[in-house]
């Protein structure tokens, strides 16, 4: 194991070490490589480019004396010890880092952060498991890595109707099915609907118990306290007026038989411009502040909110679970 310290570089200029960091890509690794040491692997999968790109960056950043390189066998690892640097670098850096303030992008890499965090954890955990007794993988390669989310649904009371709003594909029509009494699922899309039946006729599922509808969430085609409990996934941000659709789901639920719930999954306040123009998103996700407000003024009385742990693969932003009760 080895560790190596920035070169000295004296005789740069201010302006060499200002084009150093003229890349966001480039702010973003020193900030995160400032809060923990991290490999190639696992900063790229941070920021979310490509390996290529990350490995072009951190070589600028550790030819010009920003980052400190630790090697460990095969595997390399970077950080920045802000003690550590040259003045001249120390004082640019922390001048810039404290005018970053508070930004979508920085806090999606703070979750992502997190997550790689989390997995590192678990690889070494899983590598200590495999030594005790290998049970974590025995039981993968028997069962596979999914059953224990589906088999909490079983925790769903059976007696329940669910509407399952904007249900697209039915991915959660499907969950949702052989654990409650009918399924409700609805989207303005007829291809959609029909795309759904077809996965859930391929997955072995049965129409008896599901009832595909058409219909826009501000208007749904559900009569008034009719359902137990509605999802909604990955649909709000979608709507112009989502407070129209919250309401609207407040008056399809029933309060009775321990019902009148609302899930929404949806994502976090992001600024990818991008998606609005590719996908049709109209809303950017949604802030803390804001999901609270739109349901409390759309009648239900109380939220409770979630952030989901992020797929270190994934490259969409992160997820929040907001459950909400009338």
């Amino acid at each position: 194991m080895s560790e190596s310290s920035p070169p000295t570089l004296s005789s740069q200029s201010t302006v060499e070490l200002l084009s150093q960091l003229g890349d966001g890509v480039r702010l973003r690794m020193l900030r995160v490589l400032e809060q923990h040491e991290l490999s190639v692997g696992e900063l790229v999968k941070v920021l979310q480019i490509p390996q290529s790109s990350g490995s072009r960056h951190l070589r600028v950043l550790s030819d010009g004396g920003w980052v400190f390189k630790r090697s460990a066998g095969p595997a390399s690892y970077y950080r920045v010890v802000i003690d550590d640097l040259p003045r001249q670098h120390r004082t640019l850096w922390v001048t810039i880092r404290n005018q970053l303030g508070d930004d979508a992008t920085l806090a999606e890499d703070d979750r992502r952060l997190t997550a790689v965090l989390a997995e590192r954890m678990t690889h070494s955990e899983a590598y200590f498991g495999r030594v005790a007794g290998a049970w974590d993988d025995i039981r993968g390669e028997l069962f596979g890595n999914g059953f224990t989310e589906h088999a909490l649904l079983g925790f769903v009371n059976p007696d329940w109707v669910i509407a399952d709003l904007g249900c697209g594909t039915g991915n959660a029509t499907e969950l949702l099915s052989p654990w409650v009494q009918h399924v409700i699922a609805v989207d303005r899309s007829p291809e959609m609907l029909d795309a759904a039946r077809s996965r859930l006729l391929e997955h072995g599922g049965s129409e008896e118990r599901i009832d595909f509808l058409e219909g826009d969430l501000t208007r749904l085609p559900i009569e008034d306290a009719s359902v137990d409990a509605a999802a909604c996934v990955l649909v709000l941000h979608h709507i112009k007026d989502p407070l129209h659709a919250l309401r609207e789901a407040r008056r399809v639920l029933r309060r009775d038989n321990g019902g009148g719930m609302l899930l929404v999954v949806d994502m976090c306040e992001h600024d990818r411009m991008e998606y609005k123009h590719a996908m049709g998103h109209i809303h950017l996700g949604f802030d803390d502040d804001e999901r609270e407000a739109l349901f409390l003024e759309a009648g239900f009385r109380a939220v409770r909110t979630h952030k989901l742990r992020p797929g270190v693969e994934a490259t969409g932003p992160s997820l929040f679970a907001a459950v909400a009760h009338i």
